[in-house]
């Protein structure tokens, strides 16, 4: 599958069960493991209080979000957007949780896993490597992906973060790269074949240049304690230095 969505969500608690919800959604698109800049960013107003602890996680206040829309107003695009492509979910059961839950309770409700298929990099992880912490810092650290500029989760930020991680977990971005310098070799080599295959108008170099060559020839000859290195190629004629 090409276009693939990596997908992250801040919530205001762990269980949708309990009565939780999401307040942001961040999404960002790759087509042939290339970001498109395509991405997808939103607050939502979940008419309940963000529990202490969450806040302190992703430093979403309710203050901030009182005048976001909610869910029912974003469904149609989110339902659009996501349908039919690969989701790349960090912990993939708790974001796909909370989002089956929304569409629920604005009355549409259907299993991600039936529109799109959807790829946990948590358990990719944990396979990769057994015994390990695999938390998305963890894999950061361990990838080489620069994560500095992440203080609190923020969901668009965590899913930039994440491709990232997922390109490097499955084969890194150096194939990319490898596939642009090919393709860059092949242009220039059709380039040069194209250039021999034109018909170039060759000048010669009249009696009177042919002379004047001589002479710089002779001149060289003369002052070079060594001999003149043109003097010494095939094909070129030796110049006796003038008295």
């Amino acid at each position: 599958m090409s276009r693939q969505i990596v997908l992250d969500t801040e919530t205001t608690g762990l269980d949708p069960k309990t009565g939780h919800r999401v307040i942001e959604i961040g999404c960002v698109e790759m087509q042939e493991r290339r970001l498109t800049g395509n991405n997808l960013h939103i607050y939502l107003q979940p008419d309940r209080e963000i529990d202490i602890g969450a806040i302190e996680v992703h430093g979403i206040s309710n203050e901030f979000l009182v005048d976001k829309p909610r869910f029912e107003e974003i469904a149609e695009e989110l339902y659009n957007y996501l349908t039919g492509a690969e989701l790349v979910i960090h912990n993939a059961p708790f974001d796909v949780g909370f989002l089956e839950n929304e569409f629920s309770l604005v009355g549409r409700p259907f299993k991600l896993s039936d529109e799109c298929v959807v790829t946990d990099t948590l358990a990719m992880a944990r396979k990769q490597y057994p015994g390990q912490r695999n938390s998305l810092d963890a894999l950061c650290k361990r990838l080489g992906v620069n994560n500095g500029h992440r203080t609190l989760h923020g969901a668009l930020l965590d899913s930039e973060i994440l491709a990232d991680v997922y390109l490097r977990m499955t084969g890194g971005q150096t194939a990319l790269i490898l596939d642009e310098e090919r393709e860059q070799s092949k242009t220039e080599q059709s380039d040069a074949v194209k250039l021999s295959n034109t018909n170039l108008r060759v000048v010669k170099a009249d009696d009177s240049e042919l002379a004047a060559h001589e002479a710089w020839l002779s001149k060289l000859q003369k002052e070079a304690g060594d001999g003149c290195v043109w003097l010494s190629l095939d094909g070129v004629e030796s110049a006796e230095p003038s008295a």
